[in-house]
């Protein structure tokens, strides 16, 4: 299983900062999935839920607000007004 470097950070400092399997997102086209070696690019992130799927097999599911995300060879981050994660 490939894993990426997944960075979620508010105005308030990072929310995640680990690797991660997957991250799934409500971007400005629609829903999409971030896995291991996607191709590089940026888009808008809408207000609503989020899930990221962590190496050992569990998920942390929450919700964020509105932000960019960007995908690059470096990893993944996502830049958010705020992340709520549920317990």
């Amino acid at each position: 299983m490939n894993v990426f470097t997944l960075t979620v950070s508010t105005p308030d400092g990072d929310a995640f900062s680990g690797e991660a399997y997957a991250l799934n997102v409500r971007g400005t086209e629609g829903d999409l999935a971030v896995m291991a070696g996607h191709v590089p690019f940026a888009t808008g992130v809408k207000a609503g839920s989020c899930r990221i799927d962590l190496p050992d097999g569990t998920s942390l599911d929450g919700s964020v607000s509105e932000g960019i995300l960007t995908v690059s060879k470096e990893g993944v981050t996502l830049l958010t007004g705020t992340a709520q994660w549920e317990k």
